[in-house]
């Protein structure tokens, strides 16, 4: 069976591995343009680009798949990336979380097939993982579906579960959803070869969007109730980093968990080794246990607060 693959970050870069590793012949992969990065904001290939070019594979970059795109850089780079699909020998394309809307043009080529880190219908959209945690759902995992043009409404073909833990982190939850969405991609293309891969329409009841992550939503408000907090902090780990103010230093907080007390809003109720940092929400409180300065690095609580002393201070 030949695979087109296109995916962008590590969450699809497992997946290409997989595959590759199950040894299904991959005669093109897309991903999205390199991106600057890093403190010198060189331009960096995504996680997917270098692996498909560790292991040979060729690669196609276009800013678009959209041949009605205004931009007539985007609208060629579009209709060549249409015709190489167009003549291509392959079976199926598997995209998991690529970054670029695939129009009806590039469906109706072959069969398309989505990796997605949520149980659908809950979590269509940009950010399941960091939804799913900052709702507080009790599990989650991934759907293997069928393409269509609505956002992630297309008919399910597998889907298994994954309990989320109170001390999962985006990243964590990343990690596993990934994984796991590698082992059953190779699955269901093992059972659509043999004819066996079924798809069932999603149900109308249950559908949720998880709009993409911003930066302003990093700010936490700790008038707010702590176990909310204690799910964002998670939720935002490793991006964007929740982070609250201190005499206006913006601190970040990667890690924290509930903890017993009551103040004003912001108020630092303890900050010492043996008790740890603990903040006043709006109902309960909250105990940071990993936090970082600007330019420094993110430490333990009781590391943090021998250059950052918070005695008398508050969050806001």
């Amino acid at each position: 069976m030949k695979v087109v693959f296109a995916g962008t970050p590590e969450f699809a870069a497992v997946a290409l591995r997989a595959l590759h590793e199950a040894g299904f012949e991959i005669p093109l992969v897309l991903t999205q343009p390199d991106r600057p990065a890093g403190r010198g904001m060189q331009l960096q290939a995504s996680a997917v680009k270098q692996y498909a070019l560790a292991h040979g594979m060729e690669v196609a970059q276009p800013l678009s798949l959209r041949m009605d795109s205004k931009d007539p850089q985007r609208a060629e780079e579009a209709r060549a990336a249409h015709e190489r699909l167009a003549g291509l020998d392959y079976d199926v394309m598997v995209v998991a979380a690529y970054g670029l809307i695939l129009p009806r043009s590039t469906l109706d080529i072959r069969p398309c097939i989505n990796i997605h880190g949520s149980l659908l219908p809950r979590w269509r959209g940009a950010a399941p993982i960091h939804r799913a945690i900052e709702a507080g759902d009790l599990e989650t995992g991934v759907t293997i579906m069928g393409m269509e043009e609505g956002l992630d409404t297309g008919p399910m073909m597998l889907i298994e579960r994954v309990a989320i833990d109170d001390g999962d982190t985006t990243g964590s939850l990343h990690d596993k959803l990934a994984q796991l969405g590698g082992r059953m991609i190779v699955e269901a293309l093992r059972k659509m070869e043999q004819g066996q891969l079924e798809a069932v329409p999603q149900p109308e009841q249950g559908v949720t969007y998880a709009a993409k992550i911003s930066k302003e939503e990093a700010k936490l408000d700790f008038g707010l109730p702590a176990e909310l907090l204690w799910r964002r902090v998670r939720a935002f780990n490793p991006f964007p980093g929740a982070q609250g103010l201190v005499n206006g230093v913006a601190v970040k907080i990667w890690n924290a968990e509930l903890a017993p007390g009551s103040g004003t809003p912001g108020q630092v109720l303890s900050a010492d080794a043996q008790h740890g940092v603990v903040i006043a929400c709006g109902e309960g409180a909250l105990r940071l246990t990993e936090l970082q300065k600007p330019g420094g690095k993110r430490l333990p609580a009781s590391e943090f607060l021998k250059s950052f002393p918070l005695v008398g201070l508050g969050f806001s």
